[in-house]
């Protein structure tokens, strides 16, 4: 064995080899328990451990072309916006920073629609029209997702909170943490 930090241990760590020592046995039971490749095993690790009481939810638009994951808790904070184009929409949502949603399938079936400032970025389906989740003004750097787009079993409970989206700016400078929600 060479000593850590060494030539040879950059290599082996380059090549995706590693001593897992006595979890050997555990990691192969593991992988084969849940038919995971080491690499599917090692990922569902790695989110478990940088996702830390958080659950992953996966969800998309009515037709299927469009898929998604995202970690969030499992009592989610929705909020009912009354703006022109949330109340056409029925748009409910919950805010997560972009390092916690990932479109698995569909990137070449969205669509956008911005209007005003343009800053809210409204992707739907070019085929079935639904928004499972956008760009939000509030939280740019962020994902809105319509609870209703997840998957069944992983949400314990909402809460909805009232946003009075008519007057925006009014409402987002007095709101205690909506511009936060987007931040890691």
């Amino acid at each position: 064995k060479k000593a850590r930090g060494s030539r040879g241990g950059e290599q082996a760590r380059a090549a995706g080899t590693f001593d897992l020592g006595a979890q050997k046995e555990r990691w192969a039971a593991f992988q084969e328990r849940h038919r995971l490749s080491c690499e599917e095993a090692a990922r569902l690790l790695l989110d478990a451990y940088e996702h830390r009481g958080l659950v992953r939810h996966t969800g998309g638009c009515h037709c299927g072309a469009i898929r998604f994951e995202v970690w969030a808790s499992a009592d989610l904070h929705v909020f009912n916006c009354n703006c022109s184009i949330c109340t056409k929409k029925q748009n409910r949502h919950f805010i997560v920073p972009a390092s916690r949603f990932k479109l698995l399938k569909g990137a070449d079936n969205l669509t956008t629609y911005t209007f005003n400032t343009h800053r809210a970025q409204h992707t739907f389906c070019k085929t079935c029209g639904v928004q499972s989740f956008y760009t939000p003004r509030s939280n740019p750097d962020g994902y809105g997702i319509a609870p209703h787009c997840l998957d069944d079993g992983t949400v314990h409970s909402i809460v909805t909170e009232d946003i009075n989206g008519k007057e925006w700016e009014k409402a987002v400078k007095e709101h205690k943490t909506i511009r936060d929600m987007s931040k890691p």
